[in-house]
């Protein structure tokens, strides 16, 4: 009887040691210490960020490097470098699509089957996979088609380049 009271006793101890241990290495694995983040929360887990950097390279269509600098000593992507531009400028577009959800698709209150209020803007809601999205507006209708204020400005004429002729116009001559 003794020797069944031991056994259970070191059974135990030793279930709260892996326990313990078990969870002291989550709570590490959770609680990195990020260096140079200034738009993403700084208690973060690895697993959101993670998940925050696939989206936002899914949504450019790019990988890591398009964004973070290389480390030239390792050859690594050095996570914390600011050295290329396309990283300040993700910072400034995912402020952006902040406060733009945050004014626009606030979450309602009152509706009590919403849990959670999808973000409504996000990357890729311009970018569509591409690196550099598209930049211009699509055409107007012409004036008197379209509506008040939808007409279209009046072509302006390209001077040729020094030296050179100019086309001959298309347009029959007036009599």
């Amino acid at each position: 009887m003794i020797h069944h009271k031991k056994l259970i006793v070191t059974f135990c101890l030793t279930a709260t040691v892996v326990f313990a241990a078990t969870a002291s290495m989550q709570q590490q694995e959770e609680k990195h210490e990020w260096k140079n983040l200034k738009v993403l929360p700084k208690n973060i887990s690895e697993k959101e960020l993670d998940h925050v950097m696939d989206e936002w390279r899914d949504a450019l269509g790019v990988k890591c490097g398009f964004c973070h600098a290389r480390d030239a000593a390792t050859g690594k992507n050095d996570f914390a470098s600011d050295a290329k531009p396309e990283k300040e400028m993700a910072r400034k577009m995912y402020t952006m699509t902040a406060k733009i959800n945050k004014k626009w698709f606030k979450e309602d209150k009152s509706d009590k089957n919403s849990k959670d209020m999808l973000a409504a803007i996000t990357c890729f809601a311009c970018h569509h996979g591409a690196a550099h999205p598209e930049t211009t507006a699509p055409p107007r209708a012409p004036r008197g088609q379209g509506g008040p204020g939808q007409g279209q400005r009046p072509a302006q004429q390209q001077t040729p380049p020094a030296g050179t002729t100019p086309p001959a116009s298309t347009t029959p001559p007036s009599k």
